[in-house]
């Protein structure tokens, strides 16, 4: 197997600093992540940007409108063929009851809550834009 040479001597010199998703419908978007506990402090439906609170370590949720993704790189974004987040809860119990609450919303799950071979309670939804949402938590 041939070696890769990194483009950058230092691992500290770049890091993971945010995810952007794009919206088509910003309304939905916000309300979904609200239900797993996302905070969009002063926002309003006209905002093309919005970053909600989150505790993510030093990486950041960006949520743009697709109008805005359009105008900055000169093309519509596509949907995604497969980008996923994974929330992580505390206890299975929680895995259960966020799934049951998404469920409450109107959401459907993809995939309910099970216990995964690899040792995790495991449940999957989608938000309104197509991006697949994974919640677990340990056995």
């Amino acid at each position: 197997m041939a070696s890769i040479t990194p483009l950058i001597e230092r691992p500290d010199m770049i890091r993971l600093d945010a995810v952007a998703v794009s919206s088509k419908d910003m309304t939905k978007t916000v309300a979904f992540y609200e239900l797993l506990g996302f905070d969009f402090p002063e926002w309003s439906v006209d905002d093309k940007h919005v970053e909600p609170n989150i505790k993510a370590g030093d990486v950041r949720l960006m949520i743009d409108t697709a109008k805005l993704m359009e105008e900055l790189s000169g093309h519509a974004p596509t949907p995604p063929n497969h980008a996923s987040f994974a929330m992580l809860c505390d206890t299975v119990a929680e895995v259960n009851a966020v799934a049951a609450a998404l469920k409450d919303a109107g959401h459907t799950l993809t995939v309910e809550p099970w216990d995964a071979f690899w040792g995790q309670r495991y449940a999957t939804v989608r938000d309104p834009d197509g991006y697949q949402i994974d919640i677990f938590a340990a056995l």
